[in-house]
C-alpha cells in the first residue's frame, strides 16, 4: 500500500484551558477528497491552520511526502506553501484589486513569470471556473457565488498539489452550493489535486468526498465514507447529521 501524502500524527492544540485537538491522527492519500465534519468549535479550521503553518501545534506531527512540516524555517515554510492552495470561508479577495489583480497577486509574489505568462494563466484559470468575462470586475460587482469561484480560481492558479478548503459553500444558497461543490470535484480531477475540506454541508460532502471524519470535542469519533457515517448507529453522528439536514 502506498504511503499517505499527508500524515497527521497525534496532533494536539489547546488555547489556554480549552483543548481543541486532542491527539488526532489522519492519513490522506494522493487524490483523496478528505472531508472533516464537526460542529462549530470542534477544531476543524484549527486543523487546517496547523497544516498551512498559521498555527503551531502543541504536540504531534504533520508530515507531507514523509517530511515533517512542523518548525520549518520561514524560508522553507514559504516554499512549502507554494505547493498549497487555500480557499478561505469568505473567498478573502482583496476588495481594492480587480479580479485580474487578485489572480495575478500570488503569481507575482511567488514566481518569476513574464507578464504574458501571467496574462495567459489568469484567463485560462478563470475559464476553468466559468468567469473569464469577469476579469476586469471589482469584487464588489460580484455575487456571493461568483466571489467564491474567483477565490477558488486564485487558489488553484499556482497549480497546487494540495488544496485546503475552509467551509467552501458557507453563506451560499443550495443551488449555488451544489454548483461550487461540483466545480471543486471537477477541478480536483482535472488538476490531480489532493484535498482536505472542512465543512458542515452534507450535500457538498456527498458530492466530493471519498473519505470523511467527524470531530467532536477534539477527538475523531468516526471515520469512513459518507454512506458509512450517515448510516452509523453512533448517537452523536445521528444527531449531527439530522441537525444538518434540518438546516438545509
Amino acid at each position: 500500500m502506498s504511503k499517505p501524502l499527508i500524515e497527521i500524527v497525534d496532533l494536539k492544540k489547546s488555547f489556554e484551558n480549552l483543548t481543541v485537538l486532542n491527539g488526532i491522527s489522519i492519513d490522506v492519500f494522493e487524490g483523496d477528497n478528505f472531508v472533516v465534519f464537526g460542529q462549530s468549535g470542534t477544531g476543524k479550521s484549527v486543523l487546517l491552520k496547523c497544516i498551512v503553518g498559521l498555527l503551531q501545534p502543541d504536540g504531534g506531527d504533520i508530515l507531507v511526502n514523509g517530511e515533517s512540516i512542523i518548525n520549518l524555517s520561514s524560508d522553507k515554510l514559504s516554499e512549502f506553501r507554494k505547493s498549497l492552495g487555500f480557499l478561505f470561508q469568505g473567498a478573502a479577495l482583496y476588495d481594492s484589486m480587480s479580479v485580474r489583480e487578485n489572480l495575478e497577486f500570488p503569481l507575482k509574489r511567488n514566481f518569476d513569470f513574464t507578464q504574458d505568462e501571467i496574462d495567459q494563466k489568469v484567463i485560462s484559470t478563470l475559464s476553468m471556473v466559468g468567469l473569464e468575462e469577469s476579469v476586469d470586475k471589482m469584487p464588489s460587482e460580484l455575487s456571493g457565488g461568483m466571489r467564491k469561484r474567483i477565490g477558488l480560481a486564485r487558489s488553484i492558479i499556482t497549480e497546487p498539489k494540495i488544496m485546503l478548503y475552509d467551509e467552501p459553500t458557507t453563506g451560499l444558497d443550495p443551488i449555488t452550493s451544489k454548483e461550487i461543490s461540483v466545480l471543486i470535484l471537477e477541478l480536483q480531477k482535472k488538476l490531480n489535486m489532493t484535498s482536505i475540506v472542512v465543512t458542515h454541508d452534507l450535500l457538498c460532502a456527498e458530492i466530493i468526498a471519498n473519505k470523511a471524519i467527524v470531530l467532536h470535542n477534539g477527538d475523531i469519533i468516526e471515520e469512513g465514507t459518507i454512506d458509512e457515517l450517515t448510516s452509523s448507529d453512533n448517537k452523536l453522528l445521528r444527531n449531527f447529521f439530522s441537525s444538518e439536514i434540518i438546516k438545509e
